[in-house]
């Protein structure tokens, strides 16, 4: 396993890019203007954030450069090959370094908050997309450090579930965004869903602002957002109160919400 992560001053001094970004894809074409677009683009164009693609195809036997083939065994659909995949990552490697390797993959583990932010800590990473009817398990078995999925459900490929990595990894990288405590305060930094939020124009669809959020009382405020915050996430996503235990304020919090 790769070990490259940043400790608190490594990432206080870190020279720019903070975070190399490796993708084995069959399909570059399909990053172009996501990685041109709002926070991620100018982190990208400012240095902060670096993208590099490699394509297995480039590295496929035969003159038809042949990606992939019938799984043994039989059954439908075809596998990636893994000669292609393994010669994509050593030739993306032995340009730019050894990189923590992410197979996406639907048997993966998955991805969560808390995963976003143990790849935000590193310096490099490679995301290797499947498509078809999947990989090889050798490249899992000898090159991937490990699996990843977003989510129980099936994608035609990788990159859409790379671009999901990407874009919850890079924010998290200091500088990206441009207020720490946008991070700190968004859905599943604590465990929680984040508060509804209000803004212009004060009255919309014959809804009006909360008068908290008017009032100019900042720890009413805040009070007022954790409740809310609480209260959404038990209603919608009890599972993250079952996974995080309630502090002793928030029980308080959570029978004013039960009143």
């Amino acid at each position: 396993m790769s070990d490259d992560r940043l400790d608190a001053n490594d990432a206080a001094c870190a020279m720019s890019p903070r975070l190399v970004l490796e993708i084995i894809t069959l399909f570059p074409e399909v990053f172009t203007s996501f990685l041109q677009a709002s926070l991620l683009g100018k982190a990208v164009a400012s240095g902060l954030i670096a993208v590099e693609m490699t394509n297995p195809r480039d590295f496929a036997p035969g003159r038809h450069r042949q990606v992939d083939d019938s799984p043994y065994g039989g059954g439908p659909g075809m596998v990636l090959r893994p000669d292609p995949i393994a010669a994509a990552i050593d030739d993306a490697e032995n340009r730019r370094g050894r990189a923590h390797r992410l197979l996406l993959s639907p048997s993966g583990r998955l991805f969560d908050q808390k995963c976003a932010a143990d790849l935000a800590a590193r310096r490099h990473i490679m995301l290797i997309c499947g498509r078809y009817e999947g990989v090889d398990e050798r490249i899992a078995q000898l090159y991937a450090d490990e699996s990843v999925s977003i989510g129980d459900y099936v994608l035609a490929g990788g990159e859409v579930a790379a671009a999901v990595i990407i874009e919850a990894t890079a924010r998290l990288v200091p500088g990206v965004l441009g207020c720490g405590e946008s991070v700190v305060e968004e859905s599943f930094s604590a465990g929680r869903l984040e508060f509804p939020q209000w803004t212009r124009p004060p009255l919309f669809g014959g809804m009006g602002v909360p008068e908290v959020l008017l009032s100019g009382n900042h720890a009413e405020v805040a009070r007022w957002r954790r409740r809310e915050a609480l209260r959404r996430t038990l209603l919608r996503r009890p599972d993250l109160i079952d996974r995080c235990p309630l502090t002793e304020e928030e029980r308080t919090m959570l029978a004013e919400v039960d009143e």
